[in-house]
């Protein structure tokens, strides 16, 4: 499988605070890689970068074999990176099938529509015409999943998909992540819980203030490895 995504000593940050420092990393065609690290580690912050919502420069950050960095946020996602944001981010304004038709608006083709989104997720036929804030914090995570998936894209960000979420809710989810591999598209997921991101994922990177602390392949790692790299013991292991 090649790399979808690589970044190479990636730095970002906001004004003179940097949040990230040299962050090396990689995903392939459809794998799933779990980020993982403390409250401030960077995290979302590495999404912000990928997706161009934060700006870096340079020739760090590599999509499906091209640069991006300094690219807008808008052709990035036309290129086929799609983002499910912390916090849902929906439109009160419109209903569930509203806020799902928003992603088919960067015009890529492919096998997610309306009625696959909804074979993922069935309630949100049942739910289209409801205002999508009005639906349960978990039916709400599903719109702003399906949302990015009605893009198509060849990699989708997930971040913290469980926040706040009981946890049958969060397995109910999760048990959607095998289609939508199989559908082409490699996932990279933020999750704060950690035996949830091991156990749905093919690797792990662990930061650590804005560094790499940790990574390694999911099954190979155990819990007193992560609880080192949440104290910035920085390892690989192969």
């Amino acid at each position: 499988m090649s790399d979808v995504l690589q970044t190479r000593k990636l730095n970002a940050g906001y004004g003179d605070f940097q949040a990230l420092f040299d962050v090396d990393f990689e995903i392939a065609e459809g794998e799933v890689v779990a980020l993982v690290g403390a409250n401030g580690a960077g995290k979302t912050t590495f999404l912000r970068s990928l997706t161009g919502l934060l700006a870096t420069q340079g020739q760090d950050i590599t999509f499906q074999g091209a640069p991006i960095a300094g690219l807008p946020a808008f052709r990035i996602a036309r290129l086929g990176m799609a983002l499910s944001p912390e916090g849902r981010r929906l439109f009160p304004s419109l209903s569930v099938e509203e806020n799902l038709l928003l992603g088919a608006t960067v015009g890529r083709n492919g096998y997610w529509t309306l009625d696959t989104v909804r074979g993922l997720f069935p309630i949100l036929r049942e739910k289209a015409a409801v205002p999508a804030t009005l639906l349960s914090g978990g039916q709400q995570q599903m719109v702003a999943i399906g949302r990015a998936l009605m893009s198509n894209p060849a990699l989708l960000l997930l971040d913290e998909v469980s926040l706040g979420l009981a946890p049958v809710i969060v397995r109910d989810i999760y048990a959607a992540l095998p289609q939508i591999r199989d559908s082409g598209a490699a996932v990279i997921m933020v999750e704060q819980d950690i035996g949830t991101a091991m156990s749905v994922s093919d690797r792990l990177y662990c930061l650590q203030e804005g560094r790499v602390s940790l990574t390694g392949r999911s099954a190979d790692l155990d819990r007193a490895m992560l609880s080192a790299a949440y104290f910035g013991k920085t390892r690989d292991v192969a």
